[in-house]
């Protein structure tokens, strides 16, 4: 999926971003969706299917991503 065409992607930052270390989310056709670091948007995109990219954004929600406290 890494040649998937992103050259016309609308990308997205979230709100809550406040500097430019920020991940940006585009919706790619047949339900796809890339995400890439906006630091250096020149490196390739990380593309999910409808699945798996629900599967991350519920593990974001759970906290399974959050930083160990400590």
């Amino acid at each position: 999926m890494s040649d998937y065409d992103i050259s016309h992607a609308s990308w997205i930052m979230s709100r809550a971003c406040n500097n430019s270390a920020c991940v940006q989310v585009a919706h790619l056709p047949g339900g796809m969706v890339a995400l890439r670091d906006s630091k250096d948007s020149r490196k390739p995109a990380h593309i999910f299917d409808s699945e798996e990219w629900a599967a991350f954004v519920t593990g974001v929600k759970a906290g399974e991503f959050d930083l160990p406290e400590g």
